[in-house]
């Protein structure tokens, strides 16, 4: 169907990055850019492609360099490289996970700051953060085994929060309300153990 009819287009507030070659966009050096074939929010240097869409009366369109390969009939002969740990879609993740919202997120004394927070069906032991919804690659993940669970607000500002900490590790959330808060507890307490949980559906979190 590429280039058939149009894409939905992912909102610009919903992705901090470059969603083909994962570079960050800031107000200066990086405008977003949609591609007219897949929707996707790409960067100037992945925008520079242009194809003719079928839904657009076949006239020549800004595409991303995957589109452009596709429609063109021509194969990228450079194999793909294995995805890394952190270079799982959060899409890919967020629509088959146990559980996943935003939270707020400190390290240390860093600020607090947002993110969107899924711990995967397949690998209910680890909480992968990312930037907003759709990016394509992980900030970080966390392996919850062997975790210790603090769940006592430290702040009045931010009573919903709780804390996970492992030797020099300390890593601290806030959710929204309390009751988005219980749920993460609900997972992350069987995630420390080992365990992972048997009602996987009754705790999405949309």
């Amino acid at each position: 169907e590429l280039g058939k009819r149009a894409p939905r287009w992912i909102r610009d507030n919903e992705v901090t990055m470059c969603m083909k070659c994962k570079e960050p966009f800031n107000a200066l050096t990086r405008r977003r850019h949609h591609c007219r074939a897949c929707g996707h929010v790409v960067c100037w240097k992945c925008s520079d492609y242009k194809a003719h869409l079928e839904y657009d009366g076949n006239k020549l369109n800004k595409v991303c360099k995957d589109c452009y390969h596709v429609i063109i009939g021509c194969t990228d002969s450079e194999e793909k490289k294995r995805k890394g740990i952190l270079e799982i879609e959060s899409a890919e993740v967020s629509g088959n996970s146990v559980i996943c919202s935003f939270l707020q997120y400190m390290e240390k004394s860093k600020p607090w700051q947002k993110a969107w927070c899924v711990i995967p069906k397949q690998e209910a032991l680890v909480l992968y953060m990312y930037g907003a919804p759709q990016d394509v690659k992980a900030l970080a993940t966390i392996p919850l085994l062997g975790y210790t669970v603090d769940d006592t607000p430290k702040s009045a500002d931010l009573p919903h929060s709780f804390k996970l900490t492992q030797s020099k590790s300390v890593h601290s959330f806030a959710a929204d309300n309390e009751e988005l808060k219980q749920k993460w507890l609900k997972v992350i307490h069987l995630a420390v153990r080992g365990e992972t949980p048997e009602c996987q559906n009754e705790l999405q979190v949309n």
